[in-house]
């Protein structure tokens, strides 16, 4: 076998191609799918068409029984086909997130209220003043100013009663934020504080970077629930439907673990083997889903109850995602967020 058939796959031989699959089959526009079929490349070593409806993705990667084809930017949730001179393969269901708002800066999941309106942070590098700290997206897409004095808003969430809280990894606060914009300081001396979340009984958990997950009872008292290993840029809190919590931590190794902390603050090692992961969310069947790296691939992976990992939803500079009525998903980048129909069913938050 010559080294081009070794390196670009067995030559087409009928011309006729067909899809077997796409993975991951849902992405975000610059996301990477990987094709998997038969008859994919034109003879003559051509590259093939990828059509995502009317718009033509680049194609990086091509072979006879697979390609790599990148999502352009206006593609819509729908067929996907791969064009070889005059043929036509199958169609395929690709999802496409939406974009929805740009210009922001989450830095972790986005939060939705009771009403499905979403709020997204424009967090800023660290002790950077931005006009607007916390930006409203209602369940028409309009986006408007929430709130603007926070320095460095990081992580929000909202207790059982509808309240929101909001840490600064600036100042090592959590504030309480009414609906009219307005702020109060909830618990201070956090250190850097990121990560926020509520459990059941509408304890506050807060996690600092710098080695510490507070609990933060009702009664406003303070505790150290757990201490793990310092990350590079945030703790990212979760909680899962039996009442564990999850945190991802970010460090320097391409090989992260993923902690479970079971209520009385014992932390054993839940997975390990995810590049950078951040933001995290679970659907109701208690799978997780997590904005990090898989084998190098960035996306949403979702990780099973039985610890298998798989990349869900591809896409570059994904934070966080948070789960949204009719079965949908908000997705957070470094610069803005997007809305997917995922037809996966999110826990509530907090969980009840």
């Amino acid at each position: 076998m010559g080294i081009s058939d070794r390196l670009l796959g067995k030559k087409n031989v009928n011309g006729k191609p067909h899809i077997e699959g796409v993975s991951p089959a849902a992405a975000l526009p610059g996301g990477e799918i990987r094709i998997t079929g038969s008859g994919l490349r034109p003879p003559e070593l051509r590259r093939p068409r990828v059509q995502f409806g009317d718009i033509e993705g680049a194609v990086v990667i091509s072979s006879d029984d697979f390609l790599v084809a990148r999502v352009p930017d206006g593609a819509t949730s729908g067929p996907v086909v791969v064009a070889t001179n005059a043929h036509i393969s199958n169609p395929q269901e690709v999802k496409v997130a939406v974009p929805i708002a740009e210009g922001l800066h989450p830095v972790t999941n986005p939060a939705l209220d009771a009403e499905g309106s979403i709020y997204a942070t424009f967090s800023g590098s660290r002790g950077q003043k931005v006009p607007v700290a916390i930006f409203k997206i209602d369940t028409n897409y309009s986006v408007k100013p929430f709130l603007a004095e926070m320095m460095n808003a990081t992580s929000i969430a909202f207790d059982r009663e509808g309240q929101m809280y909001v840490s600064s990894r600036h100042d090592g606060t959590v504030y309480r934020v009414a609906p009219n914009g307005t702020m109060s300081a909830y618990a201070e001396g956090m250190g850097i504080a990121t990560g926020i979340a509520f459990d059941r009984e509408q304890n506050l958990y807060v996690g600092d970077r710098s080695g510490t997950v507070f609990k933060i009872n009702r009664e406003r008292q303070t505790f150290v629930f757990a201490t793990l290993e310092q990350s590079v840029s945030a703790y990212h809190l979760a909680f899962g439907p039996a009442g564990d919590l999850f945190v991802t931590g970010p460090t320097t190794s391409s090989f992260d673990s993923i902690y479970k902390i079971d209520p009385h603050g014992s932390v054993t090692n839940y997975y390990r083997g995810l590049g950078r992961p951040q933001g995290l969310a679970f659907d109701t069947e208690g799978n997780m889903y997590v904005a990090a790296s898989l084998s190098g691939k960035r996306g949403i992976v979702k990780i099973t109850t039985a610890g298998r990992a798989s990349l869900e939803v591809a896409g570059h500079g994904l934070v966080g995602l948070a789960f949204a009525p009719g079965r949908s998903v908000i997705l957070a980048t470094t610069n803005g967020v997007h809305h997917l129909s995922w037809n996966i069913q999110g826990t509530p938050l907090p969980p009840e």
